[in-house]
């Protein structure tokens, strides 16, 4: 889980955009940087095996950033 009570849980990195909660997301500002470098340059995964994974269960970007909670949009 990413996500505990609306704030980054810092103990997982994303196995797509391999951001490292309270790192790369600091600040807001800070992730919505990070985020749309990452979507800038085409949303690359970090890890091609769990990419894999996630897609075959339906994985979606749009969807995904959907679900970010308002506030760290």
């Amino acid at each position: 889980m990413f996500w505990e009570g609306g704030w980054p849980n810092e103990a997982a990195i994303c196995p797509c955009c391999d951001n490292e909660p309270d790192v790369g997301d600091a600040s807001v500002m800070g992730l919505r940087n990070y985020r749309g470098y990452w979507v800038g340059q085409g949303a690359p995964w970090s890890s091609p095996s769990a990419e894999r994974e996630h897609k075959r269960q339906g994985w979606d970007l749009m969807r995904q950033i959907q679900n970010i909670p308002p506030q760290w949009r």
